[in-house]
């Protein structure tokens, strides 16, 4: 009863705020600049004020509890009005007003190449969250809010705010919004309250509205056009017609007709305003992407390797066929009896639809790890379930030289594959490609695994064509995909538009821990460590990377270790709360131990829905014979290895 009487109180303050702003514009539009530094100005004090009330409340006391909460609420309205501004302006230190995951080790782009470290994250979702706890500290609350006021701080920094000086970062901070539109904000991400998501919503899009005008004042030459105001004014229409209940929310149509067209148009601008960027938060993101649903919208690996310099089509497809000959051949292996396509067989959407996981390279043996199909694995920052790799060509030679996989090395292969003669000399051809390199090396030989594989990846399935083409779908896929995006939370973790851990600005690939079972009885947790086994840490024991959805139906068994067969299955997992909800101990599950209350029709609509993210792809003949070689025993090796 307590908890509905707060939500009552909660809502109808939203309700009463949105009232207020949800009238005509005013032709008395603030100064831009002004406009975010008394905004910002504004949020502090309400932070403040909320520090100032945990001071003076008894945190025995429900009825101060829930005046507490009520302040946290009126608080996050305060930000959503300049989310606009902190997510992309200054993102690490978002993390602290509203962070919402208390530890984070994901690792973004721009720090691939070095290890993780350990961000704690602290403001108004940890604030709320904790409040619910059994045992409350009040010195814990009031540290959670301290520091999101110290994080606001940096905002008013004269190296933030300069950058307001010019147009150019109001439309990458627009870009970001958004995505922010499509992938988070209406998911319950990071609100505490799922029945506050939309009035927070909404509350936001008026407040983005009135800066649009004050942007438009201050910019003259660069402003957002009528096509764009008028379709952002249809937008705000749409949900205050909406229903303010989150799963009655019609997430296909916000996306389709309203969020992404103006994506479309937010992107014409950039390109014709030649808007450019220094901030890392642009470092994956495309400015020729022409949809959010683009396969190109970001990019997360660089396929072509050492050949990166390569654009010449006939040149890339000489590299793919090398790549596609590498593939096949059992070369690359330590007995010449296993190739690439012996676990990601490409005919099975380059996975291994049949054993749960593949031999080990004895023969006998069964690997620990399902094998994860490759297509879109571009669309990972970090690869393989623990993340241990952060390009794909280093996963290749990861698995070459990996004893229970290929078991060869990296010098035996090369000195392999450089005794066939037609390896060798179509390799040396592209020398001139690769002037950094001299002499063919294996850096070679994986950039032309990966160019060829990743081809693949380049295929768009019926639901992206609904959303970029606005081509018509089935209304079960429509009602699963708002299943998808609401009551089932499924979109908390897997983020439009590749629905798997990366999401905006996309520059990281995030670990969950959903408690995975060793086997489908639920007899014990998988003994797997996941990325802890990587970057030993308490927070990561268990987490694997959030996959792809994409192309699902093809690609059984699910889970790092193959445990479930169909994605009913799968989605039973995830309804009865992971493996604290079927009993086992997981004192890190990041996945809600709740039941999400699914009925039998609404998994199905949800299994439709991921039926429409089937791609596409057209699949190739393997070769029909491999290179041959000086050494007789190369000789009997077979296209796609023996195992």
């Amino acid at each position: 009863m307590k908890k509905n009487i707060t939500l009552i109180i909660l809502v109808t303050t939203l309700i009463v705020s949105i009232a207020f702003i949800f009238k005509p514009d005013s032709n008395d539009v603030a100064d831009y600049q002004t406009l975010y530094s008394n905004r910002i100005k504004e949020f502090k004090q309400k932070q403040i004020g909320l520090v100032s009330l945990i001071d003076e409340c008894d945190l025995s006391n429900e009825e101060q509890l829930e005046k507490i909460k009520i302040k946290i609420q009126q608080t996050r309205v305060q930000l959503k009005g300049i989310d606009f501004w902190l997510r992309y302006l200054e993102p690490i230190s978002y993390k602290k007003i509203n962070g919402p995951l208390p530890v984070e080790w994901e690792t973004e782009v721009f720090e691939k190449h070095e290890a993780p470290y350990k961000r704690e994250a602290a403001g108004l979702t940890l604030a709320y969250l904790y409040i619910e706890e059994d045992e409350i500290d009040k010195i814990e609350l009031k540290r959670l809010i301290q520091e999101s006021v110290e994080a606001t701080d940096v905002y008013l920094a004269d190296s933030i705010t300069k950058q307001l000086d010019s147009y150019h970062h109001f439309y990458l901070c627009n870009r970001l919004y958004l995505l922010n539109l499509a992938a988070i904000y209406t998911t319950g991400f990071e609100c505490p309250d799922t029945e506050l998501v939309l009035p927070e919503l909404l509350s936001m899009l008026k407040d983005v509205q009135h800066m649009y005008g004050s942007y438009n004042k201050r910019f003259p030459s660069a402003t957002l056009n009528d096509e764009y105001l008028n379709l952002y004014k249809k937008t705000i229409e749409f949900v205050f017609n909406q229903s303010s209940e989150i799963n009655a929310f019609d997430h296909f149509t916000f996306i389709q007709q309203y969020v992404n067209p103006l994506y479309v148009l937010n992107q014409k601008m950039i390109l014709e305003y030649k808007v450019s960027s220094k901030s890392m938060v642009d470092y994956s993101l495309n400015k020729n992407s022409t949809s959010i649903f683009d396969k190109d919208l970001y990019y997360a690996q660089n396929a072509k390797g050492v050949f990166s310099r390569v654009s010449d089509t006939v040149v890339l497809k000489e590299i793919n066929d090398l790549g596609k000959l590498l593939f096949y051949d059992p070369i690359l292996s330590g007995n010449n009896m296993r190739s690439c396509a012996s676990c990601h067989l490409p005919t099975q959407y380059f996975t291994d639809t049949i054993n749960q996981t593949a031999l080990q390279f004895n023969r006998v043996d069964r690997l620990p790890r399902n094998t994860p199909s490759l297509l879109n694995v571009r669309q990972n920052h970090l690869l393989m379930l623990d993340g241990a790799h952060s390009t794909m060509q280093n996963q290749a030679k990861g698995v070459m030289v990996n004893p229970v996989e290929m078991g060869s090395t990296e010098l035996e292969a090369l000195q392999k594959v450089l005794n066939c003669k037609e390896y060798t000399t179509r390799f040396t051809k592209l020398l001139k490609y690769t002037p950094q390199e001299k002499e063919i090396t294996v850096d070679h030989l994986t950039a032309a695994l990966t160019i060829y594989y990743t081809k693949f990846s380049n295929s768009y399935a019926p639901f992206d064509e609904a959303m970029i083409e606005k081509k018509p779908i089935d209304p079960m896929v429509q009602e699963g995909f708002n299943l998808f995006m609401g009551k089932a939370q499924c979109a908390t973790c897997h983020f439009v538009p590749q629905f798997n851990g990366v999401k905006p600005p996309y520059v990281n690939s995030e670990f969950e821990v959903i408690g995975v079972p060793k086997d489908n009885l639920f007899t014990a947790l998988s003994t797997d460590n996941g990325r802890s086994s990587i970057y030993p840490s308490d927070e990561m024991k268990n987490a694997f990377r959030t996959g792809s959805i994409r192309n699902a139906s093809y690609t059984k068994p699910y889970m790092h270790n193959g445990v479930f067969n169909n994605l009913t299955e799968v989605i039973e997992f995830y309804n009865n709360g992971g493996g604290v909800g079927r009993g086992l101990t997981v004192l890190n599950q990041t996945l809600s131990s709740d039941s999400l209350q699914l009925t039998p029709l609404e998994i199905k609509k949800i299994v439709v829905f991921i039926e429409a993210l089937n791609e596409k792809i057209t699949f190739e003949n393997p070769p029909v014979h491999l290179p041959v070689s000086k050494d007789k025993m190369l000789l009997e090796r077979k296209v796609g290895g023996i195992y």
